[in-house]
């Protein structure tokens, strides 16, 4: 093994591609417990990016140098290291070579390291690949959480739950959004060329500030995707349990919007718990009662306020809906209590809120780990 480091500490500011012109073909070496792989990609592509659009099965969470789950060791090579203030660099350790392959811009050939889980490389029939897109509506659904809506280039075909890092050239950087569902009565993984998504108003969120500004229908948007493996797949036949934290409840949607396309609450059970901190903050139950009506003996929805009880008027109105106060994890330990056979979960939403329905599910419901699924971007 060649343990020569040539490696150049520069920043850069986007991952999404130019045109390619003039741009040289570069080697990248993959080392790892699965093996060696190995893929080409053009000078300065993101180096994360390249292998997941080779099939190479990187280890990643957020995939925008929040989580640090795709850090890699330089064995040799010419990279530019990305975002230099990104979170994940605190699980980092520069003076041993290592960097977070989805900041990474390749410069020439390079062999890397990779300490994390590797499955062996796939051939997936929805590979990510770049798109282009544009913003078609924005509309707020609380006083900081909108929904909006994106026209892409072409067709992207995804599993429900999946998701995509979204850049704007106005914002540096890419974020993180699920898919709300594609295009009204077709399956996600047939393909569509409309995109939904929540975003979450939040302190110092670059994205969702310029987001929140102004009605931004019209402005141009780079995607790549579709990424995560916290997805649903109908031919497991397996009943469902979805926690979802406030805008994490988006890939939920999605999975609910394919289960019910296919029929799936016919012969297998479900169970939603949408948390959220007060009344003010919900939305969606429209939909979500919706969903309830069309399978009431199999699919039970219960929204959890943290922080105060659900107004009566609330409850009258949405009947189908089943309201509790608390942390959503507590309301869902507390109501699946002794329900847990034959189920795969799902969660989403705020790091702490995921990390408190992981250790439900492992300690308490005892589910095994792939049967338990989720992507925390935070």
């Amino acid at each position: 093994m060649n343990t020569t480091r040539k490696m150049r500490w520069t920043t850069t500011t986007s991952s999404t591609p130019s045109d390619g012109a003039g741009r040289e073909r570069v080697k990248i070496t993959i080392q790892s417990r699965a093996g060696v792989s190995e893929f080409s990609c053009e000078e300065g592509e993101n180096l994360l990016y390249a292998g997941l659009r080779h099939g190479v099965s990187l280890p990643y969470e957020c995939a925008t140098g929040t989580c640090g789950t795709c850090r890699a060791r330089v064995v040799d090579g010419d990279l530019e290291r990305g975002w230099a203030d990104a979170p994940g660099l605190s699980y980092v350790k520069p003076e041993k070579g290592e960097l977070l392959m989805c900041q990474a811009h390749v410069r020439g050939d390079c062999t890397l390291r990779v300490p994390g889980r590797m499955a062996p490389d796939r051939d997936d029939r929805n590979a990510p690949a770049f798109y282009r897109g544009t913003i078609a509506e924005t509309r707020k659904l609380t006083h900081d959480v909108i929904f909006f809506t994106v026209e892409t280039d072409t067709p992207m075909a995804f599993d429900a739950g999946q998701f995509v890092v979204i850049e704007t050239p106005a914002v540096r950087g890419g974020r993180a959004y699920s898919m709300v569902d594609c295009d009204s009565g077709v399956d996600c993984d047939s393909g569509g060329t409309t995109l939904s998504f929540l975003v979450k108003q939040k302190p110092g969120g670059k994205f969702s500030d310029w987001l929140f500004a102004e009605d931004r229908a019209g402005a141009s948007l780079h995607l790549f995707g579709p990424l995560g493996r916290a997805t649903f797949h109908p031919d497991e036949g397996k009943n469902l349990l979805c926690l979802g934290g406030g805008s994490g409840i988006a890939g939920i949607m999605a999975i609910l919007a394919l289960a019910r396309r296919r029929d799936y609450f016919r012969d297998h059970k479900g169970a939603v718990f949408f948390g959220v901190r007060t009344a003010a903050d919900v939305f969606f139950l429209d939909t979500l009662s919706d969903h309830v009506a069309a399978a009431p003996d199999a699919l039970s929805v219960t929204v959890a306020l943290s922080d105060e009880e659900a107004p009566a008027a609330l409850a009258a109105r949405y009947p189908a809906l089943d309201f509790a106060t608390g942390f959503v994890h507590a309301v869902a330990s507390e109501r699946m209590a002794g329900r847990y056979d034959d189920v795969v979960a799902f969660v989403a939403g705020p790091p702490p809120m995921v990390d408190g329905a992981l250790r439900m599910l492992i300690l308490e419901a005892r589910l095994p780990g792939d049967h338990i699924r989720y992507d925390k971007f935070g």
